[in-house]
């Protein structure tokens, strides 16, 4: 892990495309700003581990359970037609 001191107002990079610089230091809070191309992605951390943990739940969860709670739903589709498919997104 890189440790890098910065005060209000100044940058660091990452790489060749990505910049960010602190807005603002609390003695609790920091405030940054990115600048990044749009193909990059930037999630809070917590934010990208709640995610995975939804996904992995919704994938490893029974296909039968599942068709059983849809069908009682209202106006739920009969069990012939109900699909459950997953995303990687």
């Amino acid at each position: 892990m890189l440790i890098m001191w910065r005060r209000a107002g100044e940058s660091l990079l990452v790489g060749d495309g990505i910049e960010i610089e602190v807005l603002e230091a609390k003695a609790h809070r920091v405030k940054l700003g990115i600048v990044a191309p749009a193909s990059v992605a930037i999630v809070r951390k917590e934010a990208r581990i709640t995610r995975e943990e939804n996904l992995a739940a919704a994938l490893s969860a029974d296909r039968g359970m599942i068709e059983t709670l849809l069908r009682r739903l209202p106006g739920a589709v009969p069990a012939a037609d109900t699909t459950v498919t997953s995303s990687k997104n």
